[in-house]
């Protein structure tokens, strides 16, 4: 286990999830937290990321920096996303073997499993089957990753962990109006919406794709539940086992909102995986069980973009 006093680096601390485990790892006491913005490290740069780990030698390691988007920002950006994802892991990952760090989380997504796999998603079905187009390259940026984590401890007895969440939401998410998730998205467009008085808004897809989603400071609580309790090769998921269609998502982001006009649903655009649950059953097993629910998580999730996104904005 992680003792208090350890040297912990959180690789990306600026992200949603990055600084989702900051918040989580001060509150529960670990007081020796190694962080650097992009400006101080240069993660896509090799040397760079070889000095820091030799002159500051971290015991324990959170790998949560990443290039990230949603479908029209990894359609529009697949080099980018293939290039970036994988630059950062293999630097971070290597270097960490090198310098002799304790142990290692490697966070990934549940957009490595196959478009069409049986539902909900075991951790076995990993390269089962074809992948989702719309992000297929930050899908196999994140596989190499986790498959490089296991290779290591292979080859050279690591303890290098992955973590496989669901779609994730909360403070500090990404609310940009081309590049975010859907559920940020969602927010922004429905609060834009009923601050200019929009009689209707019009949504992508069909609404029908099923999706699971995750508060972040929840992943975060199972981020450190796991560097503290397990040891394996395979990947473990985190979410919540729950899923609710898209449609229905949009509805409960205007209610919350408070928007009260008519959603349409343009079906030209596209719908992505048409369902992504996760089988949770071996986290739950190992003692850890999500705590936020859906509809608490969204109105506190429009209350920090309420106060730092749009905030920021003005």
């Amino acid at each position: 286990m992680m003792e208090k006093h350890s040297k912990i680096y959180v690789a990306g601390h600026l992200g949603m999830v990055g600084s989702a485990l900051v918040r989580a790892l001060r509150a529960q006491g670990y007081d020796n937290l190694l962080l650097r913005t992009r400006q101080e490290l240069n993660l896509c740069r090799q040397s760079d990321v070889e000095n820091f780990f030799l002159q500051e030698k971290p015991d324990y390691v959170f790998l949560c920096a990443a290039k990230v988007g949603g479908i029209l920002g990894n359609a529009t950006q697949p080099a980018d996303f293939l290039y970036d994802n994988m630059t950062m892991e293999m630097n971070v990952l290597h270097s960490a073997w090198k310098s002799g760090v304790k142990k290692l989380l490697f966070l990934g997504s549940s957009c490595i499993y196959p478009r069409l796999a049986p539902q909900p998603i075991a951790e076995d079905a990993l390269l089962t089957g074809a992948l989702e187009p719309t992000n297929e390259a930050y899908a196999l940026a994140k596989i190499s990753g986790l498959k490089y984590c296991e290779y290591l401890n292979k080859q050279y007895k690591t303890n290098f962990i992955s973590v496989m969440p669901t779609n994730l939401y909360g403070k500090n998410d990404n609310y940009h109006p081309e590049h975010s998730h859907v559920l940020p998205a969602l927010i922004r467009r429905f609060h834009q919406a009923k601050v200019n008085g929009e009689s209707q808004v019009t949504c992508w897809g069909t609404g029908t794709p099923l999706r699971e989603f995750l508060y972040v400071d929840d992943l975060a609580d199972a981020c450190i539940f796991l560097m503290n309790t397990y040891n394996g090769t395979q990947p473990v998921n985190v979410g919540t086992g729950k899923e609710i269609t898209v449609r229905a998502l949009a509805h409960l982001v205007a209610k919350t909102v408070g928007y009260t006009g008519a959603v349409q649903w343009d079906e030209s655009k596209p719908d992505g995986t048409p369902r992504k649950l996760l089988n949770v059953s071996k986290l739950k097993n190992l003692g850890w069980q999500y705590k936020t629910e859906l509809e608490q998580g969204i109105a506190l999730a429009y209350e920090d973009f309420l106060t730092n996104a749009v905030r920021t904005e003005r």
